[in-house]
């Protein structure tokens, strides 16, 4: 399978959780390419028996394509735990070190590392590392953009794809498992006011769609 297949099933993966269907859309806002070839490369992991694709509703993995990501996503994971714990590597530099290791690494290796690292239970952009064998979910699906002012939340994780995303979320310090309310939303921009300190954190629109959050009130 190629690089870009497998960056395909994690994708749908992160987005989707458990019995969640990814729109083309929703593609489209977390990777670089057209609307054309993430129809295309859908179309191709239909065929191969990876996902399944409901016409104007989305897709989703199958049986198969859980168990292919939850492997490709526990080896990049823990090499991203590796590289930021044991290289200090930076936060938003991680993915695309790790995205190369991950290819390269046998089932043994990636047992291994659990093991050195004291089997972490999620990476440092909070997604769940899998056990080994373990076909699992992603531990939430709802997405800041979907919340409604004077929300409390709080942040679960974020997609990791993106370097600039990345760097964009540390430079406003977004912290991970902090609670926020809404004060603010519109299509420019949505306020946060942190509940500890009574920071205000501005993000802009456009990557709202990356961060995943728990609703508390």
């Amino acid at each position: 399978m190629t690089p870009n297949r497998e960056d395909y099933l994690k994708l749908i993966f992160e987005l989707s959780g458990e019995n969640r269907l990814v729109s083309n859309k929703q593609i489209l806002a977390n990777i670089n390419v057209s609307g054309a070839s993430v129809s295309e490369m859908i179309s191709k992991l239909a065929k191969e028996g990876l996902a399944c694709h409901t016409p104007y509703q989305g897709v989703q993995l199958t049986e198969r394509g859980w168990t292919l990501a939850s492997s490709l996503i526990r080896k990049h994971r823990l090499w991203e735990v590796f590289l930021m714990n044991n290289l200090k590597y930076s936060w938003e530099n991680i993915h695309e070190e790790a995205e190369l290791l991950e290819h390269a690494t046998s089932n043994t290796l990636a047992d291994k590392l659990s093991l050195f690292l004291n089997h972490p239970e999620v990476c440092p952009h909070g997604g769940v590392i899998p056990k080994n064998n373990e076909t699992i979910s992603e531990k939430t699906t709802t997405i800041l953009a979907d919340c409604k002012v004077e929300t409390t939340i709080q942040i679960l994780r974020v997609l990791d794809a993106d370097p600039l995303l990345l760097k964009s979320l540390k430079n406003i310090e977004i912290i991970l498992n902090e609670k926020y309310v809404i004060q603010e939303k519109n299509e420019e921009r949505t306020v946060l006011l942190q509940e500890k300190n009574q920071q205000k954190i501005t993000i802009p629109h456009r990557i709202t769609n990356a961060i995943f959050i728990k609703t508390l009130m």
